[in-house]
This record gives structure tokens, C-alpha cells and sequence, in this order.
């Protein structure tokens, strides 16, 4: 009841209004909030709807300015529009096109000059299918790739402790039933662990494969021309679904990440660079496709950049020097866990396996640096800076080198013994900065003046013509 009754208050209280140049909002009860966004800086806009909305016919709006980066937060969001005017609105915003006269809204008025019955719906979704160039639409096969992970125990353990209070307000013990299903003493405490984490993973696997087809069912990823341009736009969603658009004159890049442990599988992440998309948002608006196949992922990367494909340029090797770095940190760490328990191991306090566990992190730790340094990779392919590295989640990036707005070029104590250096490169978009991490220093300051062209000029020299 309190829900519903600060909805009516915000509805009667929320009005908008979008002109040629801004788009306006106010709102508030007790305290009044007036925000403006001027029209040139919308990087996106975002329509979801809840099941609850779908069944009133209403969408959510969340418009983008850039705000996300820095304030953690939206332009603003109009909870909740109808269809029709959520729609028109999106073509407007990001169209480019100004309306015929000044728009109000409030209290559930219209969005634009022309009536909701004159652009129905069903028409505002015709028209947009006719302008969509559709680059990647949902495949059974991927709903593998999303029900391995560590995380189908959480999803298991959460499945298990609803189902357990679910069945206890009827008054049916599901531990009893569990402890009389089997002899457990006879299966012993590794017979015990072998059935949890095959029932778990089974159980959790299973939730998280129901999950991903909820979340992701006609799933389309697809390119939509305006007058002004175009943008990128991704349309899921079985129960909820949700719409993202971004425009492609804020593209800045792409990155394809590959986890570690399901690199086997060719699984990856893809992700655009841009602006006014937050990185941390937990809806992932910077995700154009779902965990998936590595060659899909290269493949709409191709569509999304157009050709040439700068992820199937060659990647320089980074230098021996690199290598050894990371071994030698490999070594320092070890050394330093060994350090930390051989006290208390040569006092009695603590067990003496524990002083071979540390010292059998080394091997492990030499086996993370090389694959660490084998990871490493970098060039520059026409107008864009790739750069590859990880050791957990290998992460390739492709960068416009025109959106470089920031290099710097970096060396620590031990990189300065080993003739290494980290160039940085950074921008207004993504995660704001991109590095490649120990290139040799007397080509460093070089590479960093081809990353950002023209931005070194003034400060570097270069050697008389012989």
C-alpha cells in the first residue's frame, strides 16, 4: 500500500517536457528537482519493462548523459511512459530529429506534437524493424556457455535455502526427507562431497540456464539508422525485457574478454567502449552480446567496426624483460608466504604441511607469470591501439587512437633495472584507461606518440637526418 501510494504521488507530482535542444524533468513532493539534459549530449537510452509494466502496457526510460562515468547515476529516468510514447520518445532522442513544437508530459500526456493514435505501437516497432540492420540474434547453443560457473553453487545454495522455508511454512521438513532418502553414513564423508557437488552444480547449473533464457529470450542485436547517424541497439527478455540503445557516434572501441577457466570452451565477453555507460552498472549496458562463442564475438566485432577487423590484426610480442619481472614477482610472493608461516611452523603453532603448502605455491605462481607474459600483446592497426593482457580474464581491447585524450608513459624501480616500460592510454569512455604493460623503454615514448597522434609532437625530439 505505501508502494503504491508513492507511485500516485510521483505521477501527479513528475512532469516532463522535450524541446529542440533539452529534454527536462520535474519531479519531487516535500523537496522539488528540476534536471535539464541538452539533447547533444545523450549517449543512450535505455527502455525496460518489468512484468508488471508489460501487463499495464508502460516502459521505463533511462536516459544517458554521461553521468553514469562519473556520479553513478543516469541523466534521469521516466518510470514509467506507455508504449507508444517510450518509443517515440527513443526515435527522438536519438534520431536527431527535433519535434514540430515544444513537448509536455505530465500526468500521462503525450510525448511528441502528434496524438498516441496517430503513431500506434505496433507501427513505431514496424518502422524500426524496416531501418534495423540485424547483426546478431540468440542461439540455443549459448545457453552452455552460461551454465558453468562457479557461481551455479551460489545459485544452488540460494535455490535449496528458498525450497527449504518454502516447504517449512507448510509444514514439510526437507532435511528429513534428504536424511532418509539415502544411507549417508555408508557412503562416507567423500561419497558425502562427491553428491553435493555433483547435485549442487547440477541444481545450480540448471537455475542458472532458466536465468540466462529469462534474461536473454529473443535476444537481437542490431544497427538502426536515423537521419542523424546511427546506434547500436539490444532488444531480450522473456518476462522483463529491456531495450538499449547506443549511439554509434559515442563508439569508441570494443573488448573481447576471455575468463581463464572457460577459455578452453572459446567462451567470451563482449563489451563496447563508450561514453556515458557505466562499466559497474550491474545491468551490463555495455554488453552487445551474452557470454558466448569467441568467433561469434569476432565476428560481430567485424559488423560493429566494419573492415577491417582490427582484432584479427598481428600482436607484437612484449619483450624477454617482461617475462622476467613477472618471475621474479612470482618468486618475491612465494618467498614472502614462506616467510610469513615458517615462524610459527618452527615454534609448533602451526602445522608443518603449511610450510610446504607455501612452498608449493612457486611452481603454481612460475606457471601464472608465464601465462601472464604469454597474454601480453599490442600493436596499432589504421586508426586503432590494440592491446591484449590479463591473467584471469585475458582481455583484448581495440581503442580509436582519435579518442585518446591522455598518454603516459611510466616506469617503476624494477621495470627501470629491466628496460621496461607501461604506456597508458587514456579516454573518456570504458574503463578510462588502457595499458600496455612493459614494452621495451626505448621504443615506449615512440609507441605512445603513435597511440595519440599529434598529441606528442610538441615534446618529442627526433634526431637530425645524417
Amino acid at each position: 500500500m505505501l508502494g503504491a501510494v508513492a507511485d500516485v504521488l510521483r505521477w501527479l507530482f513528475t512532469s516532463y517536457r522535450v524541446t529542440g535542444t533539452e529534454i527536462e524533468r520535474r519531479t519531487g513532493v516535500l523537496v522539488r528537482a528540476h534536471r535539464s539534459v541538452r539533447r547533444d549530449r545523450i549517449r543512450s537510452v535505455d527502455t525496460a519493462a518489468r512484468l508488471r509494466h508489460r501487463l499495464a502496457g508502460l516502459r521505463v526510460v533511462t536516459i544517458g548523459a554521461g553521468q553514469q562515468t562519473a556520479a553513478g547515476e543516469a541523466a534521469f529516468v521516466l518510470d514509467a511512459l506507455t508504449t507508444e510514447d517510450a518509443a517515440r520518445l527513443r526515435r527522438e532522442l536519438l534520431g536527431g530529429r527535433a519535434p514540430e513544437r515544444a513537448v509536455v508530459s505530465a500526468r500521462g500526456g503525450t510525448v511528441s506534437g502528434e496524438s498516441s493514435a496517430e503513431a500506434p505501437s505496433a507501427a513505431l516497432e514496424d518502422e524500426d524493424t524496416a531501418e534495423a540492420e540485424v547483426l546478431a540474434t540468440l542461439r540455443p547453443s549459448w545457453v552452455l556457455y552460461n551454465m558453468f560457473s562457479i557461481w551455479a553453487y551460489l545459485t544452488a545454495a540460494g535455490l535449496l535455502w528458498g525450497a527449504f522455508w518454502l516447504a517449512s511454512t507448510f509444514g514439510i521438513d526437507l532435511l528429513d526427507l534428504a536424511s532418509r532418502a539415502a544411507d549417508w553414513e555408508s557412503l562416507g564423508w567423500a561419497g558425502i562431497t562427491v553428491v553435493v557437488l555433483v547435485g549442487g552444480g547440477l541444481i545450480g547449473a540448471t537455475g542458472m540456464a532458466v536465468s540466462f533464457v529469462a534474461s536473454y529470450w529473443r535476444f537481437e542485436l542490431a544497427r538502426v539508422r536515423t537521419d542523424e547517424g546511427a546506434f547500436l541497439r539490444t532488444r531480450r527478455g522473456l518476462f522483463s525485457t529491456r531495450e538499449v540503445s547506443r549511439d554509434e557516434a559515442r563508439l569508441r572501441g570494443m573488448s573481447i574478454a576471455e575468463p581463464l577457466f572457460w577459455r578452453w570452451m572459446r567462451m567470451a565477453d563482449t563489451n563496447v567502449i563508450t561514453t556515458g555507460l557505466g562499466v559497474w552498472d550491474m545491468d551490463q549496458p555495455t554488453a552487445i552480446l551474452p557470454r558466448g562463442p569467441r568467433g561469434v564475438a569476432r565476428r560481430v566485432a567485424a559488423l560493429v567496426l566494419r573492415d577491417p577487423n582490427p582484432f584479427d590484426a598481428s600482436l607484437a610480442r612484449h619483450p624477454a624483460a617482461a617475462l622476467r619481472r613477472r618471475l621474479w614477482w612470482a618468486t618475491a610472493v612465494t618467498a614472502a608466504a614462506v616467510a610469513l608461516v615458517i615462524g610459527p611452523v618452527m615454534s609448533g603453532a602451526v602445522p608443518r604441511w603449511v610450510l610446504w603448502a607455501a612452498i608449493g605455491l612457486w611452481p603454481l605462481a612460475l606457471t601464472a607469470a608465464i601465462a601472464a607474459y604469454r597474454a601480453l600483446g599490442h600493436t596499432i592497426d589504421g586508426d586503432y591501439l590494440v592491446v591484449r593482457s590479463g591473467l584471469l580474464t585475458r582481455t583484448t581491447s581495440v581503442l580509436r587512437r582519435d579518442a585518446v585524450s591522455t598518454i603516459a608513459v611510466r616506469q617503476s624501480v624494477l621495470q627501470r633495472r629491466l628496460g621496461l616500460s607501461t604506456v597508458s592510454a587514456m579516454t573518456a569512455a570504458g574503463w578510462g584507461i588502457y595499458e600496455l604493460p612493459d614494452v621495451a623503454a626505448p621504443t615506449a615514448v615512440a609507441l605512445a606518440a603513435q597511440a595519440a597522434p599529434g598529441l606528442l609532437d610538441e615534446f618529442v625530439e627526433h634526431p637530425p637526418a645524417a
